[in-house]
């Protein structure tokens, strides 16, 4: 009975132990589990403006939050030399100032993510105005950055002109994604959309085109002139417009071009928002060569002409000759078309006005919100400076962009109060900022959050504490060990019972 009893005892105890074993192994492997991120990802936005090229490198973790990542700026580099619009008689040439930026870009990012890493580069309005004149021109343009890309360790995804709206929609994500408008981190630190938090609108102005964008008070009201956003699971109703040829050099280009026309000599010409005393020489191409000013081109129109520009420093004079760029009879007095007869609704909220409009506050020593009044004063005693006296005023001194600022100034007011309609009470909703932590508020970065919807989350990997292997292996050990005992139980239990049976199936067959 003895012998009996032992084998049943380690049974039992086999099978509670492999119960246990797989109860505890199932528990570890499930709690333990270890979620690695999947690590880093990369994108590169060439932003080809009109006056130049600027390259920047973004990162994010492949794991998105609702389908868009929560994208970071690392790395930015100036392209030397040009737009790449200026490039359409020698479109070749535009390997060589690229090289310098992508061999920075390729140390930034490790090598083994350089396959998967996308590059796109996107052409605004010097492109677009390069398009219109010359299309064989732009797009051999197109095709050399093509080729160029594709002898690159990245994945292109090719290089395409964007719309003066989807430029504006592009800035508007960019700026409201930098202030926090769209994500941020809550207790717990995880990312969630804020609640009730407005957006900004975006004042963005190039070289060759300006755009605003914001969401109206009654979006439904004005669906025709919207863009739809989606982003991180919301949706918004942006308005948008781009006006060509009112980027800052083109307005310039055609304020030469009017000078000219209004001149008593075709040689010599005052220019009365340049300093005082301040001369240059241009030729006849470099303001009339533009597509924004053919029609104020002369008859006696030769390109290589000489055209000598005498500064007279005339603050209200130059603001006569900048009103003369706006049309602001198309609308017949509708409240909501300012100017060149484009329906706008009623400005609303806060607004970041960046590219061109922060370098022209930056040179007047402005900087962030202040009055209009503020704004008109430093105006007017910058744009009453000489040529000489300037040169000591300016943070940083280059000529091509310190005889414009005066004119710069005149140009934002216009375009401010008198296209816009932002007014004294409204104006001081204007931050004029530049970027946001080490990030620049440019269309590119809403380019590439956007194009990140179409980017595929990669899922979490999880790290278990035993390889599915061994773990496998060792529940169908622990299991078929529980089985064995149970049935080896089970044949004892049953034994057993045979046992007790055998002497009494005796003691009714044994005969008296």
């Amino acid at each position: 009975r003895m012998l009996t009893r032992t084998p049943s005892v380690v049974a039992q105890v086999f099978l509670l132990l492999s119960i246990v074993l797989v109860i505890a192994i199932a528990v570890i492997q499930i709690n333990q589990q270890q979620v690695l991120s999947p690590g880093l990802k990369y994108g590169i936005v060439l932003d080809a403006g009109s006056s130049r090229t600027t390259v920047y490198v973004y990162e994010w973790p492949a794991e998105k939050e609702n389908n868009t990542g929560v994208v970071s700026q690392t790395f930015k580099c100036n392209v030397k030399g040009p737009g790449i619009s200026s490039y359409g008689s020698s479109p070749g040439a535009l390997a060589k100032p690229l090289d310098d930026c992508l061999n920075k870009v390729k140390e930034r990012i490790p090598v083994h993510l350089h396959k998967n890493t996308s590059v796109y580069l996107g052409a605004t309005a010097g492109m677009r105005l390069l398009r219109l004149q010359n299309e064989s021109a732009a797009n051999e343009v197109l095709a050399s950055i093509q080729s160029y890309f594709r002898a690159q360790p990245f994945e292109f995804r090719g290089a395409q002109i964007i719309t003066g709206p989807e430029e504006g929609v592009y800035g508007w994500i960019t700026a409201n994604y930098l202030m926090g408008n769209f994500l941020e981190r809550n207790l717990w630190r995880t990312w969630v959309h804020p609640y009730r938090k407005a957006t900004m609108g975006a004042l963005d102005l190039g070289g060759a085109s300006t755009q605003i964008s914001f969401i109206p008070e009654d979006p439904e009201e004005h669906l025709n002139s919207t863009l739809q956003v989606k982003l991180y699971g919301y949706n918004y109703n942006v308005y948008t417009h781009s006006y060509q040829c009112y980027g800052r050099d083109e307005a310039e280009k055609r304020l030469l071009a009017l000078l000219h026309q209004k001149s008593k000599t075709s040689a010599n010409v005052d220019n009365p928002c340049y300093p005082q005393n301040y001369n240059t020489a241009l030729t006849m191409k470099d303001f009339f060569g533009s597509l924004c000013t053919q029609s104020l081109r002369p008859a006696n129109y030769y390109p290589n002409q000489l055209v000598n520009f005498h500064g007279t420093g005339d603050p209200g004079l130059c603001q006569e000759m900048v009103s003369l760029l706006f049309n602001l009879t198309a609308c017949s007095d509708r409240e909501d078309c300012p100017f060149n007869g484009i329906h706008q609704p009623k400005v609303k909220g806060n607004f970041v006005a960046f590219s061109g409009f922060y370098y022209t506050i930056n040179a007047l020593n402005l900087s962030g919100q202040f009055s209009l009044d503020d704004f008109n004063s430093s105006m007017w005693l910058f744009c009453s400076q000489s040529w000489a006296q300037l040169q000591f005023m300016l943070p940083k001194f280059e000529e091509k962009y310190a005889r414009s600022y005066c004119f710069s100034a005149n140009f934002i007011y216009y375009l401010l109060v008198h296209g816009y309609n932002f007014n004294a009470e409204t104006w001081p909703q204007i931050h004029f900022q530049k970027e946001v932590g080490n990030s620049s508020i440019a269309w590119s970065l809403g380019y590439m959050l956007s194009l990140t919807n179409m980017i595929p989350a990669e899922g979490k990997l999880i790290q278990l504490p035993l390889k599915p292997s061994l773990f496998a292996g060792l529940l169908v050990f622990l299991t078929a060990t529980a089985l064995l005992c149970l049935l080896f139980l089970v044949y004892l239990c049953v034994m057993s019972h045979q046992r007790k049976d055998v002497p009494r199936v005796e003691h009714v067959f044994i005969p008296e």
